[in-house]
């Protein structure tokens, strides 16, 4: 059982955590036809959308209310309903989701009355609004995330009743999935005749049909509303699914709404990649679709194993540090230490029930200076991108994992899921070490 410990400096010399609002869009990203909206400065905006434009070498669509100076201290809040018919109008979103900023939370804006008052304006009164709670000055990018996924499931309409029969399971997909892993879990479902819809589903990120892809340029840069990502209409339809599978700590209160609104029951699954955690998985899907496991899976299996050997000497007993988000940084170091490996410090961005049940000596809840301080005499770092200068000062190999990792290819397109993703991440991170 791990101590959490949490750093007592006045200011974040070099933060690890991203806002919760960067969370919230990036959940956003995973559906189709949503136009993000900041409840805030067009500095709040810029501020959510650098890193995950670096991180998915994509234009990320997302709006501000834009407020200014005079607006924050008078509270013009006709303008910004303006600000927001204007907005629909132009862009024709099928869904809107309104975020917050640290700005209005700190003004204390009413954001419910103000969400009621815009449902009453004529041109809107049909179109589904999702507010999520965002402030910068609390939580980070898991905590906005998952805020935003509960939101939706929450509010949006949904009709239907579950049933048993059916093969439509609801996947509630963290914070910690790639777009990678995400479409890996789908092909899974679908191996077990299963029809899986992912809340959010960012696989689409993968798929680009460049075919019908905006050409000009100036619209595709003004684009505010999201292109892929599980439909509106797919999403109606999550009261219908005869089971919940949330992967991840942090969308156990998505499911647990889900099973109080539809009685759909669910299971919570906290690690899902190595030899184990994908066992249970593939047990999950044979429970709930009655199908057997296909054979591919059991050579897949055999595959990883070897793995498991061909890196078992490069591995165990080799010191790493982790600094992630609480979903992420459990699922690493439950795999890192399934193969012998210790782990010398683990930093992450808040609190998480998960966190006091690591099996390690101490988790410090802090940013990538007191990681720097804890890392020294690692044989291997585990973050993102950020941390590079920090490896570089230590001299110690580092592992890109989480959010953003703007300084390698192809990272949108990795997976961790599975067996064969659970290979591959063996031997990325073997090779890694391997090249002191």
């Amino acid at each position: 059982m791990a101590i959490v410990s949490i750093t007592n400096t006045s200011v974040a010399v070099n933060p690890l955590k991203h806002s919760q609002a960067v969370g919230a869009t990036l959940a956003f990203m995973g559906f189709a036809g949503v136009m993000p909206v900041l409840h805030g400065s067009p500095g709040c905006s810029t501020f959510a959308q650098i890193p995950l434009t670096q991180h998915l070498s994509e234009i990320i669509p997302l709006s501000t209310t834009g407020m200014t100076e005079v607006v924050t201290v008078l509270g013009c809040e006709e303008n910004i309903k303006q600000t927001i018919l204007s907005l629909v109008h132009q862009h024709q979103p099928e869904i809107l989701g309104l975020c917050t900023t640290g700005l209005t939370e700190t003004r204390g804006d009413d954001m419910a009355r103000f969400l009621k008052e815009i449902r009453q304006i004529p041109e809107l009164n049909n179109l589904p609004m999702v507010l999520v709670s965002t402030p910068d000055f609390k939580g980070s990018l898991q905590d906005g995330y998952g805020a935003a996924v509960e939101s939706i499931v929450k509010e949006i309409p949904i009709v239907g009743k579950p049933n048993t029969q059916s093969k439509q399971i609801t996947i509630l997909a963290s914070s910690a999935f790639t777009p990678g892993d995400i479409q890996q879990i789908k092909e899974m479902c679908l191996d077990f005749e299963l029809d899986p819809i992912v809340l959010p589903d960012l696989s689409g990120l993968l798929d680009i049909d460049f075919n019908n892809y905006d050409s000009n340029f100036h619209s595709t840069l003004n684009r505010a509303v999201t292109r892929s990502g599980t439909t509106l209409e797919r999403l109606q339809l999550v009261g219908n699914s005869s089971f919940t599978l949330a992967l991840g700590e942090s969308m156990r209160s998505s499911a647990r709404i889900l099973q109080q609104r539809f009685k759909v029951p669910y299971d919570v699954f906290t690690e899902f990649v190595g030899l184990d955690a994908t066992d249970k998985l593939l047990y999950a899907l044979f429970k709930i679709s009655g199908n057997a496991v296909p054979e591919k899976y059991r050579v897949y299996r055999r595959q990883l194993q070897q793995a498991m050997l061909s890196t078992h000497l490069k591995l165990s007993c080799k010191k790493v540090s982790v600094a992630l988000e609480p979903d992420l940084l459990w699922l690493t170091i439950d795999f890192l230490q399934s193969m012998g490996v210790s782990i010398h410090a683990a930093v992450t961005t808040g609190r998480s029930p998960l966190l006091e049940k690591i099996p390690i000596q101490s988790v410090t809840i802090g940013d990538l200076e007191d990681f720097e301080q804890l890392a020294a005499g690692s044989d291997l770092l585990i973050a993102n991108s950020n941390a590079s200068a920090i490896a570089k000062r230590l001299s110690i190999p580092l592992y890109r994992q989480g959010i953003p990792i703007f300084d390698r290819l192809g990272n949108i397109f990795s997976t961790k899921l599975g067996y064969r993703g659970a290979m591959q991440y063996l031997f990325d991170i073997a090779n890694e070490i391997n090249a002191l």
